[in-house]
């Protein structure tokens, strides 16, 4: 038999193992989620192209983790502290046929089903790089992209930071709860780099890029709120404590972000938008998720109103520092991880500022996020520029004005005319 039998669980056991798939199916419903929440936003003859590249991480990444990306994530230590080894036995999660086998945090947990979990943060890391550079980018080429840099970038920091045991970050004393750094500040800096490399859209300019579909990325922004929960509390792999405080903080950090981007924006700009409570829900999330194990709810709620707040200013960045983030994943996910990476440094539960009188964990998670970013946009910037110079990334300026949909699959996001 492959796998022990069933009547080998206890109670306990059997509970939390059922909790971490279905926490992992709610983290995959996240990257559809995404593609709702982006697809809205773009053109509407781009719709497909953008959701497809959320799709395509799917399938991908999904792929490229079984055969290879968990050893890389959670192997035996290739380089200590930094990367796993494939070829200990996890290549196509081999060495995972078994309950109780190590495989997961808790050993007496399947380790295919630890694995399955973590292959659904390491699509959604990958699909959320694509907002950055909607309306201009060749699909091949993205899926060149995401191969490479998951394969050099995700996989390794996911062991730096996901890795209890052997990563240098856990290990020195960094809280990261669910990706804070691992995620959010990687896929933000990815992001940051492929806008630059690519360069701005036609036409580019604060104003002019309307989203064509508001309900579509209100849809989105509530199947993305919805999987985050499996997102933050499935990451204690239990039914305990931990994941409960995990659960009611992605409750509160996003709903008071909402609050915190729409009174910026009524100040700001005159109105309150949907597209701006879409994005300060997922900025509040994006900011709770390192934190939601170390913050009591009314802290959670006062770090939701920042992030919201902080975040509806951070995405005119690109406008006046002239880099072409469509969809604003520095603005959110980047500035928003920062934020939430930070935060525990001061208000952490037993190990922040506030508590110790010592700045010594606020230096480490500033030390992690500091390094996740410079090393994810050096390395997506120099992936994306080899790309570009080789097989090109960007589409041309003509083919950008009629439409990616049409002419890179041949498709349009809305039939409207009659037979």
């Amino acid at each position: 038999m492959l796998l022990t039998a069933a009547a080998d669980y206890d109670a306990a056991t059997g509970v939390n193992s059922l909790w971490l798939l279905v926490a992992a199916a709610l983290v995959l419903l996240m990257t559809p989620g995404v593609a709702f929440f982006y697809g809205g936003m773009v053109k509407a003859k781009s719709v497909i192209s953008m959701m497809m590249m959320s799709f395509g991480a799917m399938a991908l990444v999904g792929v490229l983790w079984v055969l290879y990306g968990y050893g890389l994530a959670f192997g035996t230590p290739l380089i200590p502290g930094i990367v796993g080894n494939p070829f200990d036995g996890s290549i196509g999660l081999a060495s995972l046929l078994g309950i109780g086998d190590g495989g997961a945090m808790d050993p007496d947990l399947p380790g295919l089903a630890f694995a399955g979990f973590q292959a659904t943060f390491a699509i959604i890391t990958v699909a959320l790089i694509s907002g950055a550079i909607a309306d201009r980018a060749k699909f091949g080429a993205w899926i060149v992209f995401a191969a490479v840099w998951v394969t050099l970038v995700y996989f390794p920091v996911a062991f730096m930071v996901f890795n209890l045991a052997e990563g240098w970050a856990p290990v020195w004393g960094v809280n990261d709860f669910a990706g804070g750094t691992a995620v959010h500040i990687n896929a933000g800096a990815a992001a940051l780099a492929l806008a630059l490399v690519l360069g701005k859209r036609v036409g580019f300019q604060k104003g002019i890029q309307k989203p064509h579909n508001v309900p579509l990325t209100l849809l989105g922004a509530a199947l993305l709120w919805f999987g985050w929960f499996g997102f933050n509390a499935g990451s204690e792999a239990a039914v305990d404590g931990v994941a409960a405080i995990a659960w009611i903080n992605t409750l509160a950090a996003p709903a008071a972000a909402i609050l915190g981007w729409l009174i910026v924006e009524k100040i700001k700009d005159g109105k309150p938008t949907a597209i701006g409570a879409a994005s300060g829900a997922v900025a509040g999330l994006v900011a709770i998720t390192p934190a939601c194990n170390i913050l009591t709810p009314a802290w959670a709620i006062v770090l939701g109103i920042l992030a919201g707040g902080v975040c509806a200013l951070a995405i005119d960045l690109k406008f006046k520092l002239g880099f072409d983030d469509s969809l604003d994943v520095v603005g959110i996910h980047l500035v928003g991880g920062i934020i939430g990476t930070l935060y525990i440094g001061i208000f952490g539960a037993g190990i922040g500022l506030i508590d110790t009188g010592s700045f010594e964990q606020l230096w480490k998670q500033f030390a992690a996020a500091a390094v996740v970013l410079v090393y994810s946009f050096v390395m997506a910037f120099a992936i994306g520029w080899i790309i570009q110079k080789t097989m090109g990334f960007r589409i041309t300026n003509e083919d950008e004005v009629a439409g990616v949909d049409t002419i890179v699959h041949g498709e349009e996001g809305y039939a409207l005319e009659t037979v």
